[in-house]
C-alpha cells in the first residue's frame, strides 16, 4: 500500500517591523517603487506607515 506525503513548505517572509516570520501568503504587502515590505499584520503595518510619515529630524 503506498502512501503519497505531500507535504508543501509554506514559503515564509519576515515582517518588516517586528521580523516575525509569516506565510507570504498572509503577509500583507504594500508595494512601492523600489522595494515590496510584507507585515505581519496590521499593526505592525500602521507602526512602519507612521515612522516613515514623520519629517525627519535636523
Amino acid at each position: 500500500m503506498a502512501t503519497s506525503d505531500k507535504r508543501t513548505e509554506t514559503e515564509l517572509v519576515a515582517c518588516d517591523v517586528c521580523l516575525k516570520e509569516v506565510p507570504k501568503s498572509e503577509a500583507t504587502v504594500p508595494e512601492a517603487a523600489d522595494y515590496v515590505a510584507h507585515f505581519c499584520g496590521l499593526e505592525c503595518y500602521e507602526k512602519w506607515k507612521n515612522q516613515r510619515e514623520k519629517p525627519p529630524v535636523k
